[in-house]
Formats: structure tokens, C-alpha cells, sequence
């Protein structure tokens, strides 16, 4: 029974056939697991809830309340296990429609590598131009070190196999006996997954997450990046075929890592964990080369005696096998005229040398990569180009990828500890007490002398100064891709950069020439901090050590913006617009100094942590800074919903190489009414701002509501990764990390920090500028357009009645807290449709509409169970494990529906 005002077009029709198909098999599994009674419950409550949504009927909690409290937690479960398989349908569907394009050779799908490269060549752009940004743009995703959908391996494995036996239903050719095949095997999947826990019970490790990112990097990513650039080529071949085939395909596509290196209150991460996880990606990189050199060697089977081989291979495989005598002596006779598969052979020794750290490793992933370069080169020159040659290219491109690291680990730490490290540095007790210029002027004085200083024995310095140690170790031993940046959470002065350096001075990071090889990047991260980015470059770019640092780095800067605290902080619109004022002034500063300057937006999975359409941002972001460099974190349920399965992932990747592209080539805004608009933004986000501050940091009652009507204490529980749910001590909102508080909020289906303060702030701005002003606006503006588009979202998937009911959680002296709330929620809703004209929320985006629409009636259940197990377990003074377990069931259950955690 599906509801009513869900409807699908005839493309969308076997999405619709494969919904109804698994649904019923869910069905099946429940009954067979847990018997004709839930079953029956379960069918009861779905029926009651597609009845409420309706408005025809409203009892559903009279139906949830006949459940006896034994079976609450496998209700849940049953709903979740349909949210997953729906979310899987969905992703098999994105592949059915790309393959649909695939198959009309004239109509490219849109945001694909052919659409824009088409775009862009009939807006007259050249060969050269092009061939300039190709060979200069690089996207760089960065998996972070908190994911908080960390469904377990063999889920994930699961998931995978689900994906690829529904895309064998695509076939119009198999027989009843397949589908019968197919279903069964997909049965046996989901049956499997429901007598497996989802979550372990016990709290990630730093090995368990970094587990969980090595999955996406070696399971999906190895194999997509050379698919990536068969696509580019591709799409350059009709416009520029010779071109296309000499060009030597540059690398575009970088990969990047928290995992091991996040400090930031994270007691369980620091040096040891960057050996570690250091280790454990060359570990696991070189395995994978292993598995695709030795298939190689076995595709490779030409003969001397059928063809000639390039002499460079030929001396490359008489000096490897001084090298391995053992390992040349095992090949057998009937394969020694066969050079390609002895070197390969030849060359997995060597792999497995480097595992060892033997004495005849190799020094470097450039070396392997040289190797497999000789192979390809004497297959060109030798009619090989269709003998195994494009396999030996798509190692190649892997290699220059990944190299030995297969991830550059990033290394982040609060600006505190550097302080209180160099504190103990320089003996100083009122250190911290100094304002920020008194204490760049002496840590300039400092780095401008030479030689180590003296210093007394310290417990936490010799921490702070260990994880130097261990990144100028990692650099050694692993290349210098191996790490990447030096990232400072809530920097706020030059003086916090500065810190770094003198602190990897001290550790003996400095090269021969005294300068340090590493990129310091400060992250700003509230709405005041992004205000005083420019002041804080101002100081670090005039400062003369630093000025010398970054002559050393290639006069390149990297820094990093937070979406998520400066949300937290001021609210989405004024953290939107802080960031794009902030990228803005800070170029202009970079400008001034001859200094190039990067963005590394750490962007969350939320709308309200800077999530959201990728593509929209690009377009959004100001002219020039992010069309060559744009680097980005993924975390969370985005990175399942992006890179758990290879064809959605090579779309993702495509999509924002394109819009880089796009934004690389499009023309200079020349709209007339550009200052009017950034007057009309600056308006929206100070009202917005004000409204966003005046409820969640100004009213006392606040964050007792917040407490009582979320399950934020549940979610604390939940042992999702390896951190604190708190940055720093203190249980109000400032301390509390962003991923929890938009979890919770988003639990109670409110969405609250992804909409509240928009609906005052378009208000204030119609007030003085009037409603048609701003419809122009919405129109002509990719900042303002995306933001509406976003917070759009977020409302369609709030639900005002369930949040009203999660407000009865609270006392009842703070339940005001709800109607402010619910007010600005309204008001914001009023607005959006006002501006764009619309009869419903997402009228414009109807597969996102049907999509939610189709989940909300399965979600609802779970919310009303939740309110009641909160309340329940409350009571207990949260000591019921039992109602905690069950109540762990719907946090998972209602973030499946959503499709939103943090």
C-alpha cells in the first residue's frame, strides 16, 4: 500500500516495481523471523501511517500503542530494513537512468564530463585553454574522521551484492527461472543483514573508522579513478580527437584523510595513530597493486618469438632479476620467452620487498609507476595497443594517484594545545594570558634565531612534539604526499600559525635550508572568525618568517572554512554569507601579496554543516576559488550515499570535476544589480542572525529544551566514532561538536539549524527592499538561489506535528522554546513559497519531492516510538539498557529515512 500522492512517471515506473518488489520480500523476512504476529503489527502501523499522511484517519498511536513493548525494537528494525532497501532501489535507479544516457550517443546526461566539455567548447573556448585548466585543476575529497553512519563491513559488502543482483533485474532478456534467482539471493542477503547487529556494541576505535573510510578508498575508489578518466577522454574525443589521444591525462583526482590524524579532542588520536594509520595505507595500497600486477602478468603473455620488446624492458628485467634471483629462478621454463609476465612477476617481489621494508624496496610509488611506463611504452611502440595496453594505463593512473599513501593524512589539533605546548616551549606560565600580537612578535623573534632551544621535560609538549616527529618520519618513509596539512581548529590570530612552525622546528621537521615542508592551514570556523580572516592573512603574510615559509611552499596558501561551527554559531544564512564574504577578502589579501590562495571547505553531511548540492556551491562560490583548487571533507552518511558503489561514485566525481570546469570558463558577472544584491544579503544575514542568536545562545531555557525534547543524550550514547560528543568541557551548545546537534535536532524531523533565522531575515529584507527585489534576486543569484533551494529541503523533510510532539518532552517551563520555533519555521516556509512562487515545498524538484514523500509515512512510526521510549528510559533515570537498545534502533531507523545524520 503505497501512498496516494506519490506518483511515478513512466521513466521511474521499475523504480516503482522495484520498491513494490522488495517491499513485499522485507515483508516475508519479518514474518519468517519474528513471526505472523509483528508482521501483522508492523502491516498495521504502516497502513495507520499512510491513513495519517492521507488525513483520512489519525490512529496511529493507538496502533502503535496495541505493540506489545517486547516487539517495539523489531518494528522499528522492519521499518529501517525497508528504508534500506529503498535507499538501495534509488541508487540502482541513478545507474539504470545513467546507462539510459550511455545509450543515446547524441544526448549526454546532464553535469556529465561530455554535457560540459560541450558547453564549453561551443561558448569558443580552445584546445589550449582547456588543455590548461585539465592539466592544472585537481578535486581533492577528504574523509574525515568522524563518520556517523558507520555501518559495519560486512554490510556494506551486503549492500554491494543487493546493488548488483537488482541491476541483473535490469536485463529485459532473463527468464522467469533468473528472477526467481535473483530474488532468492537478495532474500538470503536481507535475511542475513537482519540477524546481523548494525552497529558493533561497544565505541569505535580510531582502526574501526579508519576501516571503514579504507573500504570506500580500496573497494570503490581504486577501481572508478581510471573510469574517470576513460570518461574525460572520452568526452574530449569528439571535439579534439588527435589531441585527446597525445594528451597524457593529468592528475585531477586527489584523496585525502582524517582518519588517525584528528586530534581535536579526540584523546585516542595523536602520534601513534599517524604511524599507524600511515602504515596501514601503504599496506593497504600495495596489496592492491599486487592483485592487478600479478592479473597483468597473466593477460600479458606475449612472446619474444611473435614480437618484439622494448630493450629498456628487457635491461629493466636482466637488473631485477640480480635483484630476486630466488623469485627468477621459480618461473618456469615454458614462460621465460615471455618478458612482460617475468618482469611483472619480477616487479609483485618487488611490491612485496616494499611491504617489508627490505633492503630492495622500492623507493617510492614514482618508481613503480616508471615501471609499469616501460611496459606501456614498448606496447605502444610494438602493436600492443590493443594487447593489454589499456589495462597497464589504468595501473598507471592508480599509481600516480594513489602512489605509495594511497590518502594524504591530514594532521588537526586545537589551537589551545599548540598554545599550552609552546608555552611549556619557552618556560613562559603567563603565556596564555599574553594577547595574540604580543605573542607573535616573540614567537617571530623566536623562529628568526637558529638551533633547537632549550626546554625542560614536559608530558604534554613531548605529546604535542611526538606527532612532529612522527609526520617527519611518515614524509621519509612514505613520500612527501604521505601527509598533507597541518590543519589549527579555532585559530584566531597569526600567532596560532606561528605556533606550528616553531613546535615542528622543535621536532626536527626543517629541512636543510631551516625551512619547514608543511602547508599550516588555520580553520576558521565561527562567524567571527570568518570575519577576522583577512585581518589574521594581513598579519601572517606581512610577518616576515612567514612570508619566507611561503616562499618555500611555492607563495600558495590553504585555508580552511567551517561550515558547521560557524552554523552552530550565527545560524545557516549568516554562516553563508560570512564564508563567501570571508573567501572573497581573503583572496583580495592574497592578492595584495602575490600569494595564491586555496579553499578547503569542511563541509558536513547536513545542509546546515555545508552540505547539500556540491554543484549549487560551486556555482555559488565567488569567481576564481574553486575553478583550480577545491578540496573537500566527506563524512558521514554522504559518504556511504557517494561512494559506496562504483558507478554512483564515478557520477559524483564527474559531476564536480564538471562544475569545476564550468566554473572555470564561465563569463564575469556583469549584473547591474550585483552591489544591490550583496546589500540585500548583508541585511538577511544580520537580521538572521540576530533571530539565530537571540533563541539558541540567549534564551536561558534553551538548552534545557534542547536536552529533554532531542534524544541527544540517547545519541551520546551511541559510541558512533572514536570522539567526545564535546570538543571541550561544559554541556552548553558552544562546546557541543556540530555532528550531535544537528543529529539530534534532525531526529525530532525539526530542522532547526538548517532553516531558523531565514524567514526573519527574507522578512526584514522585503521590509526594505520589497518582495519583488528579492524574487529578482533568487533568480539572478547562485548564492541566494542554492541557500533557498537548501533550506527548502530541510523544511520538506521537517515535520512541525512530530516536532510538537517531541516539545511535550520538555518542561514545561521551557516549552515556549517549541513555539518560537514553530513560528519562525512557518514564517520561513511562507516566504520560500512566496519568492519562488510555488504551491508546495519542492514543487520544482519533484524526484526529490516524491522521495520524501514516499519515506515520511514510514518514518513517522519510528518518531512516535522514540517519543515514547525517550520518556520511558527517562524515567528509569536512563539506566534501562533494554529501552536504550531499542531506542538506539529508531536514532539508526529515522536516519535511514531521512537520510540525514550529521
Amino acid at each position: 500500500m503505497e501512498p496516494r500522492d506519490v506518483s511515478f512517471p513512466p521513466k521511474d515506473e521499475q523504480l516503482r516495481s522495484d520498491v513494490s518488489t522488495l517491499g513485499a520480500l522485507v515483508g516475508e523476512v519479518v514474518a519468517e523471523q519474528c513471526g505472523a504476529e509483528l508482521f501483522d503489527h508492523v502491516e498495521a502501523v504502516r497502513r495507520a501511517a499512510i491513513e495519517r499522511r492521507q488525513g483520512e484517519d489519525n490512529r496511529l498511536a493507538d496502533v502503535l500503542s496495541e505493540v506489545p513493548p517486547g516487539q517495539l525494537r523489531a518494528l522499528v528494525r522492519a521499518f529501517t530494513e525497508y528504508f534500506h532497501l529503498v535507499n538501495l532501489t534509488e541508487i540502482v535507479h541513478r545507474v539504470r537512468r545513467r546507462r539510459d544516457y550511455q545509450r543515446e550517443a547524441d544526448r549526454p546526461q546532464p553535469e556529465s564530463l561530455a554535457d560540459v566539455v560541450g558547453q564549453v567548447v561551443a561558448a569558443g573556448v580552445d584546445w589550449p585553454a582547456l588543455e590548461r585548466q585539465l592539466c592544472t585543476m585537481v578535486y581533492e575529497p577528504v574523509f574525515t574522521a568522524h563518520p556517523t553512519e558507520s555501518v559495519r563491513r560486512t554490510i556494506l559488502e551486503k549492500e554491494q551484492e543487493i546493488v548488483r543482483l537488482l541491476l541483473q533485474r535490469i536485463d529485459p532478456d532473463r527468464s522467469p527461472v533468473d528472477e526467481r534467482r535473483i530474488l532468492d539471493q537478495i532474500r538470503a542477503l536481507v535475511t542475513s543483514a537482519w540477524q546481523t547487529n548494525l552497529h558493533p556494541h561497544v565505541r569505535q576505535t580510531v582502526a574501526d573508522e579508519m576501516e571503514h573510510v579504507l573500504f570506500y578508498l580500496t573497494d570503490v575508489i581504486y577501481r572508478v579513478v581510471p573510469a574517470f578518466y576513460d570518461e574525460l577522454r572520452d568526452a574530449l574525443k569528439p571535439h579534439f580527437p588527435q589531441q585527446s589521444e597525445d594528451l597524457r591525462m593529468p592528475v585531477m583526482l586527489r584523496f585525502g584523510s582524517w582518519v588517525g590524524g584528528d586530534m581535536d579532542g579526540n584523546p585516542n588520536v595523536g602520534a601513534h595513530t599517524i604511524r599507524e594509520t600511515l602504515a596501514q595505507h601503504r599496506r593497504w595500497i600495495i596489496e592492491r597493486y599486487l592483485q592487478d600486477v600479478h592479473a597483468l602478468a597473466r593477460a600479458l603473455s606475449q612472446s619474444i618469438r611473435e614480437v618484439d620488446v622494448a630493450s629498456s624492458v628487457m635491461h629493466r628485467l636482466e637488473r631485477y632479476e640480480r635483484l630476486f634471483p630466488d623469485v627468477a629462478a621459480s618461473v618456469p621454463d615454458r614462460l621465460q620467452d615471455m618478458p612482460y609476465r617475468r618482469l611483472l612477476t619480477l616487479v609483485a617481489a618487488r611490491l612485496e620487498a616494499t611491504l617489508a621494508d627490505a633492503d630492495d624496496a622500492y623507493h617510492s610509488g614514482a618508481e613503480f609507476a616508471n615501471d609499469l611506463q616501460l611496459i606501456r611504452s614498448s606496447l605502444e611502440e610494438n602493436r600492443g595497443r590493443h594487447a593489454g595496453m589499456a589495462a597497464v594505463r589504468r595501473l598507471q593512473q592508480r599509481a600516480r594517484t594513489f602512489g605509495f599513501h594511497l590518502a594524504t593524512l591530514d594532521f588537526r589539533q586545537d589551537s589551545l594545545v599548540h598554545r599550552q605546548a609552546v608555552a611549556a616551549l619557552l618556560g613562559d606560565s603567563g603565556w596564555m594570558k599574553r594577547d595574540a600580537e604580543t605573542r607573535t612578535e616573540v614567537l617571530t623573534r623566536v623562529l628568526e634565531e637558529t638551533g633547537p632551544l632549550e626546554y625542560g621535560r614536559s608530558k604534554s609538549l613531548e605529546a604535542t612534539l611526538d606527532v612532529f616527529r612522527a609526520v617527519a618520519e611518515g614524509r621519509t618513509a612514505y613520500g612527501t604526499n604521505a601527509i598533507g596539512l597541518a590543519i589549527i581548529s579555532m585559530t584566531q590570530g597569526a600567532d596560532d600559525v606561528l605556533s606550528v612552525l616553531l613546535l615542528a622546528r622543535e621536532a626536527g621537521l626543517a629541512d636543510e635550508n631551516g625551512q619547514i615542508p608543511l602547508d599550516v592551514s588555520p580553520l576558521l570556523e565561527t562567524v567571527d572568525d570568518l570575519n577576522a580572516g583577512p585581518e589574521i592573512f594581513e598579519a601572517l603574510l606581512t610577518n616576515p618568517v612567514y612570508a619566507r615559509h611561503l616562499a618555500a611552499r611555492d607563495r600558495r596558501q590553504i585555508v580552511m572554512i567551517g561550515y558547521s561551527d560557524s552554523n552552530k554559531d550565527g545560524g545557516i544564512v549568516a554562516a553563508r554569507w560570512a564564508l563567501r564574504q570571508a573567501e572573497e577578502n581573503i583572496v583580495a589579501v592574497g592578492d595584495d601579496h602575490g600569494i595564491e590562495m586555496g579553499f578547503f571547505h569542511g563541509r558536513g553531511g547536513t545542509v546546515s554543516r555545508g552540505g547539500g548540492n556540491t554543484r549549487a556551491a560551486i556555482a555559488a562560490a565567488p569567481a576564481g576559488s574553486v575553478s583550480r583548487y577545491l578540496r573537500v571533507t566527506e563524512q558521514g552518511e554522504v559518504i556511504h550515499r557517494k561512494y559506496a558503489f562504483r558507478d554512483i561514485a564515478l557520477r559524483n566525481l564527474e559531476q564536480s570535476a564538471s562544475a569545476m570546469l564550468l566554473a572555470e570558463f564561465r563569463p564575469p558577472s556583469e549584473d547591474p544589480d550585483q552591489h544591490r544584491w550583496q546589500e540585500i544579503m548583508a541585511l538577511i544575514a544580520t537580521e538572521s542572525r540576530r533571530s539565530y542568536r537571540a533563541l539558541v545562545h540567549e534564551t536561558p531555557e534553551f538548552v534545557d529544551y534542547f536536552r529533554s525534547a532531542t534524544p541527544i543524550d540517547v545519541i551520546e550514547r551511541l559510541g558512533l566514532g572514536s570522539r567526545p560528543a564535546s570538543r571541550r568541557s561544559g554541556q552548553g551548545i558552544s562546546n557541543l561538536r556540530a555532528i550531535p546537534w544537528v543529529f539530534a535536532w534532525g531526529q525530532t524531523r525539526t530542522g532547526l539549524p538548517g532553516i531558523y533565522g531565514l524567514g526573519s531575515g527574507v522578512e526584514a529584507a522585503v521590509a526594505r527592499f520589497g518582495e519583488t527585489a528579492l524574487r529578482l534576486m533568487l533568480r539572478a543569484s547562485p548564492l541566494f538561489s542554492s541557500m533557498i533551494n537548501d533550506v527548502e529541503m530541510v523544511l520538506a523533510k521537517s515535520d512541525r506535528n512530530i516536532s510538537r510532539a517531541y516539545s511535550e518532552l520538555a518542561p514545561e517551563g521551557a516549552r515556549f522554546v517549541f513555539e518560537r520555533i514553530d513560528a519562525e519555521m512557518s514564517r520561513t516556509e511562507r516566504w520560500i513559497l512566496a519568492l519562488k512562487q510555488s504551491g508546495e515545498l519542492l514543487d520544482d524538484q519533484p524526484v526529490l519531492q516524491r522521495s520524501i514523500r514516499l519515506r515520511n509515512p514510514y518514518v513517522d512510526p519510528m518518531n512516535f516510538v522514540q517519543i515514547r521510549l525517550l520518556d520511558e528510559w527517562r524515567a528509569t533515570d536512563c539506566k534501562d539498557d533494554g529501552l536504550l537498545a531499542t531506542l538506539f534502533t529508531t536514532v539508526n531507523g529515522i536516519a535511514r529515512g531521512i537520510q540525514n545524520t550529521g
